[in-house]
């Protein structure tokens, strides 16, 4: 069997001419090479898989090349490459430094690819200036790293910056089209597309993930296969979606997603999908915009038909949906929940009737509109339910069910609770409770005939069952409306206690003993404070009371804090504090002076490399551990 070499390393480009997007680059390096205008030290940087190293590669075997070479002849030896992350101290440098120093034996430079230079650590990086700013005229460095913020500054200034970009769908998707061409696949322009979109501008993982959908389709490369190999959720659920939200079809829309959920895709994923495919359909709104979008022609079309269904304002809330819905997802401990919610409310957006009534008694933006389930029939075999809104009454359409009115004993609850609804409110508001009252009266007269009237036939217990009903939800209405307050009888006796109590535990104004004390004797009475509060298990309390000496200033103790946050909790308990010390030294002119005192705050402040360097003292070991795994602190 033919040993298998991989996409990305059977097709690296071995001339500048063949490196995928990055023609500014490469341009400028032939330029620099052809004038001879090149500098002594390179550096290449930009995301994973966009050609750092090959171009590192092709530079360095062109610069050596004068035209009289052999077509087979290589320069391997005049290349040495340095992986940073694993030759990162300064004996690696040094070694580095030392070999520098010796010419080439064949061709006109030494040239030094290090790769993931910003793996090197500090001491290396001081050790390598001296040298990279005045190299030998026959070598050449060239650094190479996706981490560019990690180099220190002097490093960078002695180096020419090449910032790789990413690496554009399209550009991709055509590279891709050609290794199908000569891999001999029949590969659909979609699924090409769908690759290049979850490389995320990589070219290199673009290629493996191509590698992987050939293994799994064989010669015939669709768009089903690419989707279903990769797990991605298709653009025809998200159409399919969009057109249930606009014709308000809550339930077809949650067992769509329902089926999403089976099929073993992310929430979080969809609900990000759904939001990029609402931008997408805003931008498809002009015919100017719709370039933006990263699709086949087939797929813009798509995109354009649906766009002109939905109403600019549609799309804008529903992006803000699914953004709050988004950013909630992580924190959510129902996440499900939240993503239904919100299905919810993007299928009720275009309610505008219901919306209308809605809006006018409940502000937009504190709660939002969600059409009823009353504008849902469910369509069942032996008979339909039928739930109302607005009446009181469940109706079950059978031939042989009847209308079942409320009993007399459901009404004789309500009238029980709305008596002590009223009772409690008497206190405050009694002209407001009488027409409550009155209006309770009036409802309970046809619950009193309907028990009477068991005998009438159907027709009057509906009507009365219904003439019930629309009396109720008047009452309800005008409590609203004039807004009763919801004082009961326990809260207003529970604070004419608590008032009663604290009057007689103040004590006598003039009466009032104010014997001198000492410091000594102050914190002494401070200490038992302290242990009183240990006793009672208030261990944050106690931390606080224990954290600073108290100093005394005639009747005033002052106390300093190194943050508000003590301050306050600290305030909490001043009433109680006070009062044993005053009790306790026989003293009612004694008052607290709390501050927050800056520099003992900046004292408690400490950074995150302060705290990591105080548990390295502690543990060398952490400090092996971060540079092991390139932890950031």
């Amino acid at each position: 069997m033919e040993h298998f070499i991989v996409s990305a390393r059977k097709y690296r480009p071995t001339q500048f001419k063949d490196v995928v997007g990055q023609q500014a680059i490469t341009n400028t390096l032939n330029n620099a090479i052809e004038n001879d205008h090149l500098a002594q030290a390179l550096l290449f940087t930009g995301p994973r898989g966009v050609g750092k190293t090959t171009c590192a590669r092709i530079l360095a075997k062109k610069i050596n090349q004068d035209g009289t070479q052999q077509e087979d002849e290589d320069f391997a030896f005049n290349i040495f490459e340095l992986d940073a992350a694993s030759n990162n101290s300064v004996d690696d440098i040094r070694n580095l430094i030392d070999q520098v120093r010796i010419p080439p034996q064949v061709g006109s430079y030494k040239v030094y690819i290090i790769d993931e230079v910003h793996m090197l650590s500090s001491a290396a990086f001081n050790a390598f200036l001296k040298t990279l700013e005045e190299p030998p005229k026959h070598a050449i460095f060239i650094l190479a790293t996706t981490e560019k913020h990690k180099i220190i500054p002097t490093i960078l200034s002695r180096c020419q910056i090449f910032d790789f970009r990413r690496i554009t769908v399209n550009d991709t998707k055509g590279h891709l089209a050609e290794v199908a061409k000569q891999e001999g696949i029949d590969a659909e322009d979609d699924a090409l597309h769908i690759i290049a979109q979850k490389a995320d501008g990589a070219l290199r993982d673009a290629l493996s993930i191509f590698d992987r959908v050939v293994s799994f389709s064989g010669k015939k490369l669709t768009r089903q296969a690419v989707t279903e190999n990769l797990n991605v959720l298709d653009y025809t659920y998200y159409f399919q979606i969009t057109d249930l939200l606009l014709e308000n079809n809550i339930p077809e829309v949650l067992l769509a997603y329902n089926t999403i959920l089976a099929k073993g895709f992310d929430g979080h994923h969809f609900i990000m999908g759904l939001a990029s495919h609402f931008r997408d359909l805003l931008v498809c709104k002009s015919q100017e915009t719709i370039e933006l979008l990263e699709v086949g022609e087939k797929v813009k079309t798509m995109y354009f038909d649906q766009s002109q269904k939905a109403t600019h304002s549609f799309l804008i809330e529903a992006i803000e949906i699914a953004n709050s819905c988004d950013l909630k997802y992580k924190t959510s401990r129902n996440q499900r929940l939240l993503i239904e919610l919100s299905l919810l409310q993007l299928a009720s957006i275009t309610a505008s009737d219901e919306k209308k009534k809605f809006s006018s008694k409940i502000d937009k933006e504190k709660k939002r509109y969600v059409i009823p389930p009353s504008h849902f029939k469910l369509a069942e075999k032996e008979g339909p339910t039928e739930l109302s809104s607005e009446k009181n009454t469940i109706t079950i359409k059978n031939e042989k069910s009847k209308p079942i009115p409320e009993t007399s004993e459901q009404s004789k609850k309500e009238k029980e609770i709305s008596s002590e609804e009223e009772t409690a409110v008497q206190d405050v508001q009694k002209t407001e409770d009488k027409e409550v009252a009155e209006q309770s009266l009036n409802v309970s007269e046809p619950n009193l005939r309907e028990k009477q009237d068991d005998t009438e036939n159907e027709k009057n217990r509906k009507d009365s069952a219904s003439n019930i009903a629309d009396k109720r939800s008047q009452i309800i209405t005008e409590r609203s409306s004039k807004k009763v307050s919801a004082l009961s009888l326990k809260s207003i006796r529970k604070k004419q206690e608590l008032k009663k109590e604290q009057l007689a535990n103040q004590p006598d104004e003039e009466n009032l003993p104010v014997k001198s004390f000492t410091e000594d004797e102050m914190r002494t009475a401070w200490t038992q404070y302290a242990k009183k509060v240990e006793a009672d298990g208030k261990y944050n309390l106690l931390s606080h009371l224990t954290m600073g000496i108290p100093k005394l200033d005639g009747n005033i103790i002052h106390l300093q804090f190194p943050n508000d946050t003590i301050k306050v909790e600290v305030e909490r308990e001043k009433y109680d504090l006070l009062g044993f010390l005053r009790n306790t030294l026989k003293n009612y002119d004694i008052d607290l002076d709390i501050l927050v005192n800056e520099t003992v705050q900046k004292k408690y402040a400490y950074t995150t490399r302060e705290k990591f360097d105080k548990l390295t003292e502690k543990n060398p070991a952490l400090e092996k551990l971060r540079r092991e795994f390139d932890l950031d602190i």
